[in-house]
């Protein structure tokens, strides 16, 4: 598999082509998040099927790459629409995935690092507030 063409598939990301998850990730992958841990394409495919349930317009883009042929770090930004908080604003929320190559070239396992404080909690109406007044005293 080339990285360009995965970073495609992220970029082009849809409901309907969630489905398309096993031409890039082995059977058995392994994937984690903040507030996921699975394993399997049909696992995997479940949670972006969610995320386009639970969010509008989200689309994914690669900023940054590192590469080689065992595997990858990607930093991102993902934005999206909240249906439930704001004005329906666009966010944006920036991390990094670090993927490991199986024999055939295939995902074997992704892990997503990012800052559910800084880049989720703290923009929740009421949370929000609490968490950046908690920032504000413990920062130097």
């Amino acid at each position: 598999m080339n990285i360009d063409d995965l970073i495609r598939f992220y970029h082009e990301l849809t409901p309907e082509s969630v489905g398309r998850f096993g031409e890039f990730y082995s059977d058995d992958a392994y994937f984690k998040d903040p507030f996921n841990e699975v394993r399997g394409v049909a696992a995997i495919q479940r949670i972006f099927s969610h995320m386009f349930g639970q969010v509008g317009e989200p689309r994914f883009v690669v900023v940054d790459k590192v590469a080689d042929a065992g595997g990858a770090m990607l930093v991102w930004e993902f934005s999206f629409r909240v249906r439930f908080w704001g004005k329906g604003e666009t966010q944006i929320m920036r991390g990094v995935s670090h993927l490991r190559f199986a024999a055939d070239g295939k995902v074997a396992f992704h892990r997503d690092y990012w800052d559910t404080g800084e880049e989720l909690y703290m923009k929740l109406p009421g949370l929000g507030t609490l968490m950046r007044g908690l920032r504000r005293v413990l920062a130097a």
